[in-house]
């Protein structure tokens, strides 16, 4: 315990003297739900090796966060681990009633006592943290600075080895057939930009970048914008 306590301080210290004393800052904010969902979407889609969470399943437990939102979030967690080669979440001790109800965290899952903060690490090279640490849904601070990245691995890496490890099966792989068409559709509709802008991207008309936004919805079976990322994350369409 004492190792994992150093380890939080260290990725503490080095997420403040990077915004300090560096030539530019430790991370940048994002704020606000699209916003949010399309860093996550981002994450998801930029996995390819090793995926380290701290995660907290009950922790929005009493917030009002919508429930598209939600899902979003989760569909990408499940993207992100269908794609790395080695998963490993620490998620905490409170947190096993609600395992024991029906969730699984695909990949290899420890319990600890508590976690430090929630924190997602793609191949050691970017991190997402909570600005609050505690929920995503409020704003997160994503991470490139290598030595605030590496400081945050080796906190994972310390809670990771005093853990317990937890056993889930593994879920089958998701279809992958996004029409060729539409992948540019699904990508500006992750970015978060508006239709205007969408449109002009992608040099249609705003009318045929709305059909297309149509049969998309349509291909995935919902008419939300939040849950056809959600479904999209799914289905491995990221």
């Amino acid at each position: 315990m004492a190792e994992s306590a150093g380890s939080v301080m260290l990725a503490r210290s080095a997420m403040n003297r990077a915004a300090t004393e560096g030539q530019r800052p430790a991370g940048r904010p994002v704020r606000g739900a699209r916003r949010i969902s399309a860093a996550l979407a981002g994450l998801a889609a930029s996995t390819r090796h090793e995926l380290l969470t701290f995660d907290d399943p009950v922790a929005s437990a009493g917030f009002a966060i919508p429930e598209p939102f939600l899902e979003l979030a989760g569909a990408c967690m499940r993207a992100a681990v269908e794609r790395a080669e080695e998963v490993r979440r620490i998620v905490p001790r409170h947190a096993l009633p609600r395992l024991g109800e029906g969730l699984r965290l695909p990949g290899r899952a420890r319990l600890a006592e508590a976690i430090p903060f929630k924190m997602i690490v793609v191949d050691r090279t970017v991190a997402a943290v909570p600005l609050d640490l505690e929920l995503l849904y409020n704003g997160l601070l994503l991470i490139r600075d290598p030595v605030v990245v590496q400081a945050l691995v080796r906190t994972h890496h310390a809670c990771w080895t005093a853990a317990e490890e937890l056993t889930f099966a593994e879920p089958s792989p998701p279809p992958r057939d996004l029409p060729p068409q539409l992948r540019p559709v699904l990508d500006a509709l992750l970015s978060g930009v508006t239709d205007e802008t969408a449109a002009t991207r992608l040099g249609v008309s705003a009318r045929t970048y709305s059909r297309r936004v149509g049969e998309l919805m349509a291909a995935l079976g919902t008419t939300s914008r939040f849950r056809a990322g959600a479904e999209a994350a799914r289905r491995g369409w990221l």
